[in-house]
């Protein structure tokens, strides 16, 4: 039977989300995509929320991928592994269209779903003894062309090629510095690094964020109209408040309080 849960605490504008199934290496199961895409569907009518951190509960694992458990009922044929891979892309994709910046923490294992949710994230800061891996050639599973896309721009197409064709796990060193992540931080750093990322993303205007945010996606070739909404929002910031603030905060020398407004 599937387990585990995504615990979601908010605080000082950060949202920390943890994948908690560490009996199954925080493998996700049905339940946690659909925690997942919940989260985000609320996120989405709240104007307290800066920057978000992905994590898995403990330092084994960020995921251990998909929840097998779940495989036997809900992947068990051709028309079952279509459901469950739009499951899977609609939590992918709401992460992905979060307003603000995600950072993914990644510790220990970071496997096939696991991988793919990372992906979501814009930012990866790692522990320099974690893995990425996408075992998928070795279970002889179909893999959905719009995750292979979102992989492709995150990690790379060397990056993804080599996970795919080889099934085998790629060092976090090597990753990093094949461009798949962006910190690369010993053990016993690396949830500081985390912390402090976020934190300084949380002091940032956020309709600078969003636009910001926006404008990549497009530049990455994402389409649905996001380049007509980066431009909306890149003006609503243009005419902020936070705008005024910041301006008079860099002559007044000191440090900018904004609201979003």
């Amino acid at each position: 039977m599937a387990t585990g849960d995504v615990s979601v605490t908010i605080e000082g504008g950060i949202a920390r989300l943890t994948l908690s199934n560490p009996a199954r290496r925080n493998a996700i199961s049905s339940k946690m995509w659909h925690d997942l895409s919940s989260f985000a569907a609320e996120a989405g009518g709240r104007g307290d929320i800066r920057v978000a951190l992905l994590r898995g509960e403990g330092t084994l694992a960020f995921s251990g991928g998909a929840d097998i458990s779940d495989f036997s009922a809900a992947r068990s044929d051709a028309a079952g592994a279509q459901t469950y891979d739009e499951l899977v892309e609609s939590a992918c994709t709401a992460i992905e269209n979060l307003a603000f910046p995600v950072v993914a923490l990644v510790r220990g294992a970071c496997v096939g779903a696991g991988a793919a949710l990372a992906a979501s994230c814009d930012i990866r800061v790692a522990a320099d003894d974690a893995f990425l891996a996408i075992p998928a050639a070795r279970l002889g599973l179909g893999y959905d062309p719009r995750g292979v896309a979102r992989l492709v721009r995150a990690f790379g197409g060397p990056v993804v090629r080599q996970l795919f064709f080889t099934a085998t796990s790629l060092a976090a060193r090597r990753a990093y510095e094949m461009g798949a992540l962006d910190h690369l931080e010993p053990p016993d750093a690396v949830d500081a690094v985390a912390e402090r990322i976020v934190t300084r993303i949380s002091e940032n205007a956020p309709l600078t964020l969003k636009a910001a945010k926006l404008s990549i996606r497009a530049a990455e070739g994402v389409g649905g109209g996001i380049l007509t909404e980066a431009r909306h929002v890149t003006q609503l910031a243009n005419a902020s408040a936070d705008y005024r603030e910041g301006r008079l905060a860099f002559a007044e020398k000191r440090a900018p309080r904004f609201t979003g407004t």
